[in-house]
């Protein structure tokens, strides 16, 4: 690696002035477990990283609110996975992390970084997804905030802007909410996917009263599927409807090939797994 400009800001304000939307060089740097990689590769030479290691704690925290969870943008991912507060509110979010990547990663990684990174492979962008997160972002100008259904536009891209930060993830609460998160490796449990799928739903005497499902690695982004929820809102669910949920899914989305499956491959597996997920939040109690 080139040597670089490590900069170490103790505010977020600090961190944003010292971002140049103008100049490529310089870059945020959070947990840096993708950051580095691009490094030492050669992909990408910094004239300067910026730290938010140093940014006041409450960006690395985990806080409940009236109207749900609030999640710092620095808190790793090993500290969702461990939270009590994530496991009695977001059950669903600490499952997931048991499959991500490994332990020594999940301690390092934050959550801000794994949404901002853009990755489409990612598993906790479609679970917060399909939980309807919202994202406070901070800039030059303010705070904007913004859901993160509309955040992600292709394959490694965001709206974030190259001198914004984000700042603080917003779970809302669902008290009678069940939900689901299902990934389909070719490799190990805690590999890549190439496939996964989020649902979160809630049902009333047997009828889907509303439902948010997203999917993200076998398409260019984490992406809700709304013909999906159209299929399966207002329906009791039998393996008739569950069929053409996924074929609405298959239908609805682009599918990406790379070293985990072809398009054709993973438009089967989306035909397949969409019912897969919906049964997998029906078998578990209200998260």
């Amino acid at each position: 690696m080139i040597p670089f400009e490590l900069a170490q800001p103790t505010t977020l304000a600090e961190a944003v002035r010292l971002l140049d939307p103008d100049d490529p060089t310089i870059r945020p740097a959070a947990g840096c477990t993708a950051l580095m990689l691009m490094m030492k590769a050669g992909v990408f030479r910094p004239a300067k990283l910026v730290s938010l290691r140093r940014i006041e704690p409450r960006y690395a925290g985990i806080a409940i609110a009236t109207d749900g969870l609030r999640i710092g943008a620095m808190t790793t991912l090993g500290t969702l996975e461990r939270s009590a507060d994530i496991r009695k509110h977001a059950p669903v979010i600490a499952r997931t992390l048991r499959t991500l990547s490994n332990v020594r990663v999940r301690n390092v990684a934050t959550v801000g970084g794994a949404l901002a990174h853009g990755d489409p492979h990612m598993d906790l962008p479609p679970v917060l997804m399909a939980l309807g997160a919202t994202l406070t972002v901070v800039g030059p100008d303010g705070e904007r905030r913004l859901p993160l259904d509309d955040f992600f536009t292709g394959y490694y891209e965001t709206v974030l802007q190259k001198n914004e930060l984000i700042a603080e993830v917003h779970v809302p609460a669902q008290p009678s909410m069940q939900a689901a998160y299902m990934k389909v490796t070719t490799g190990s449990v805690d590999d890549w996917p190439a496939l996964g799928i989020a649902v979160a739903l809630v049902r009333n005497r047997g009828t889907i009263t509303s439902v948010r499902m997203t999917a993200s690695a076998a398409t260019d982004r984490a992406m809700r599927l709304r013909s999906v929820e159209s299929v399966l809102t207002g329906e009791a669910v039998d393996d008739e409807l569950l069929m053409r949920a996924g074929e609405a899914a298959a239908g609805e989305c682009e599918f990406i090939a790379d070293v985990r499956g072809s398009a054709a491959y993973k438009r089967e597996l989306m035909k397949v797994y969409v019912g897969r997920a919906v049964r997998a939040a029906l078998a578990r109690g209200a998260d």
